[in-house]
């Protein structure tokens, strides 16, 4: 470990070098020191000194092939950059070279190079991908990458690809990745939470960018961020939280039996800004009343359980609850609930969909709600994609597979499209992702060796600069 010359600590991949660097036209970089970015394994930092402020960055590439390089960030009009070279592979030699441009004229520095090291191995081995019919996995697929959490501290975000290799991840001390999610901001926002914090509940809002810089850190008890939250962490358009959270009430249950000051806990929607400020905040309890639940006295410790949060194509929510079995559209801005899809609901549907309990609810790509089965009354998990007519609450459904009953995933999970024809499920309970036609035939299956809360699919486009396949 060595101090650079900008000021903090980063372990040594090369001799640092203080005799310059001679570009064409004049020697312009004086120093160069490389080594890993927020001691990640998969990211280099280079700092480069140079001798008068210039735009910097640095081209790199895989062993002799410079025919394919890549670029890393670029620092402008300073004497000192720090350039983050991300996509790295483990145990794989490098050759990189710096690019100074200074009033419009571009100078080349001589070639360098640099071997990065192995994976700790605590993160080797983690993912196991079998590829049972390799010819028909979509190309989309093999071009994207796989969002995963593991839920323990240390917490770990992890991006893996196809083959079950290590692409990116992010580790946080102390603390455990509870739920991730890919912004359209090409940065991960998580819920963070302790070991002792239930399974996707947390007390902490975590983003981090592609190169591994915190964008956001929130704890509660910061700002109006005062209660529990779980299971959801979302970006709306105008770049503010959205989050589930805990809701208690306390009420009289008198009259079913229970306290004159009992307590109830269910679900609601809070909308942050960046500073912890609640901008609009929902409450189930604004929607129904628990009295009129004739089992409200078994079902008071966790009365609807929200398990996932979205948003349908007008804007407005879409909830799902574990334990009444129901998917909710919130409208919101005025919080009333627009429908009920689910046993005991407002939209009508076909007998052939008896799902129960269902996670990750979206409108996928062909604008029908879509969402994982986790078919606890069958013991067998499937997916659902449901055509609604909201005008006349009815529904058909447009596809529906069942997942081999070895697989059954009774709680938590995920389905997300890849393209037209196949989709990612998590089950997570089993530690393993299967990718499957809309026929139920697994193309692909990947083992891990933890549970994540589910499994998003990040396409090859929201990666670039930083991640290429």
């Amino acid at each position: 470990m060595k101090k650079n010359i900008f000021g903090y600590i980063i372990p040594l991949l090369l001799t640092i070098i203080f005799s310059g660097c001679f570009n064409s036209g004049g020697n312009i970089i004086k120093e160069i020191h490389i080594g890993l970015h927020n001691n990640n394994q998969l990211k280099i930092q280079i700092d480069v000194l140079t001798d008068e402020p210039v735009d910097a960055y640095a081209e790199y590439w895989t062993g002799n092939d410079s025919t394919n390089t890549m670029r890393s960030t670029t620092v402008k009009n300073a004497t000192q950059h720090s350039l983050v070279l991300c996509n790295i592979s483990p145990k794989t030699n490098y050759a990189y070279r710096i690019i100074t441009i200074d009033n419009g004229v571009k100078k080349v520095s001589k070639t360098y190079t640099f071997k990065s090291h192995d994976l700790p191995l605590w993160l080797q081995e983690q993912f196991k991908a079998i590829n049972t019919f390799p010819k028909l996995i979509p190309q989309q697929f093999k071009d994207g990458l796989i969002l995963l959490n593991k839920n323990y501290a240390p917490g770990t975000a992890f991006l893996v690809d196809y083959k079950g290799q290590l692409r990116w991840y992010h580790t946080v001390d102390g603390m455990a990745y509870k739920v991730v999610h890919y912004t359209k901001d090409k940065t991960i926002l998580a819920l963070l939470g302790t070991n002792d914090d239930p399974t996707s509940y947390g007390r902490q809002i975590l983003e981090v960018n592609l190169l591994g810089d915190t964008i956001l850190n929130l704890k509660k008890g910061q700002g109006d961020f005062t209660q529990i939250i779980h299971h959801e962490i979302l970006k709306n358009d105008k770049g503010q939280l959205v989050t589930l959270s805990v809701d208690k009430k306390i009420m009289d249950l008198s009259s079913v039996g229970g306290s004159k000051q009992d307590t109830v806990n269910s679900d609601g929607i809070i909308v942050f800004d960046s500073h912890a400020k609640k901008i609009w905040k929902w409450s189930v309890f604004d929607a129904v009343d628990p009295l009129k639940d004739p089992n409200i006295l078994k079902t008071k410790k966790d009365w609807t359980h929200a398990n996932s949060l979205n948003y349908d194509t007008d804007g407005n929510y879409l909830i799902s609850f574990f334990n009444t079995g129901q998917i909710w559209k919130v409208d919101s801005k005025t919080g009333k609930v627009i429908w009920k899809f689910g046993k005991g609901g407002t939209v009508a549907m076909p007998a052939e969909c008896d799902f129960t309990q269902a996670h990750a609810v979206h409108i996928n790509q062909d604008g029908n709600l879509m969402f994982f089965d986790n078919g606890v009354k069958k013991q067998q998990s499937g997916v659902f994609a449901m055509k609604l007519n909201e005008a006349k609450q009815t529904s058909t459904i447009d596809f529906h597979i069942q997942l081999p009953k070895e697989v059954f995933n009774g709680r938590m999970g995920s389905a997300y499209m890849i393209n037209d024809t196949s989709l990612l499920v998590c089950c997570s309970k089993r530690h393993i992702l299967v990718l499957a036609d809309k026929k139920g035939i697994l193309l692909w299956t990947m083992e891990m060796a933890m549970p994540s809360y589910r499994a998003e699919f990040v396409r090859i486009d929201q990666l670039a600069p930083y991640l290429k396949p």
